[in-house]
């Protein structure tokens, strides 16, 4: 599903307008945005977890000279889906 789709579907669903749901979908990544950057979760129940997860620097190969480079440690986001997510996919 793709952005607008899912603003649609909310629009549609809550009925407000697509200008509306559209403003509601940005603020929310918005805010899910920031809060992980700070190192906080966001946990949403029922549906998941996001979070920040780091990796430790590591050697790597350049697939194109062969030669090893060095990666950097560095932070990613991560997403944990909740146990209502998982029933509802399962089922």
């Amino acid at each position: 599903m793709t952005k607008q789709k899912l603003i649609d579907t909310l629009a549609e669903e809550i009925n407000i307008t697509k200008k509306q749901a559209d403003l509601i979908l940005t603020k929310l990544v918005r805010i899910i945005e920031k809060t992980v950057k700070a190192g906080e979760k966001v946990s949403i129940t029922g549906f998941g977890t996001f979070d920040l997860s780091s990796r430790k620097a590591r050697r790597g190969v350049d697939p194109q000279t062969g030669k090893e480079i060095k990666i950097p440690a560095m932070a990613m986001p991560r997403f944990r889906a909740g146990k209502r997510l998982k029933e509802v996919v399962r089922s």
